[in-house]
């Protein structure tokens, strides 16, 4: 009659046990729809950090642009003044080294495409 006791009292703790873990879980779920959302402050910083690290990217390469071609820059404002209104003709990136194509207007033409 003992280990009857034994039994059943374990049984009644497990089963206490699941009921009060499904309650807890069940009052979680029911009160989550009204919190607070997360914050986006993280993703917000990644953002700005990453916009401004592009705005600086574009200054370093304007800059290294100036420096390497500085004939081809001259000889562009040369272009502006003796066609004014009209569109200078583009250059290859300089640090790209795959397929480039313009759809509206013209590139300078490289190796591979100046055969076609």
């Amino acid at each position: 009659m003992q280990s009857q006791g034994i039994w059943s009292t374990l049984w009644r703790k497990y089963a206490d046990y699941k009921y009060n873990k499904f309650e807890r879980f069940a009052v979680w779920e029911m009160i989550e729809p009204y919190r607070r959302p997360k914050t986006f402050t993280a993703l917000i910083t990644i953002y700005v950090a990453a916009f401004y690290t592009g705005v600086i990217g574009a200054a370093v390469t304007e800059q290294l642009y100036k420096v390497s071609f500085a004939s081809v820059i001259d000889s562009r404002e040369k272009f502006w003044e003796e066609h004014p209104g009209k569109t200078v003709p583009l250059m290859k990136p300089l640090y790209y080294r795959g397929p480039w194509r313009v759809y509206r207007g013209e590139a300078i033409a490289s190796d591979a495409s100046s055969s076609q």
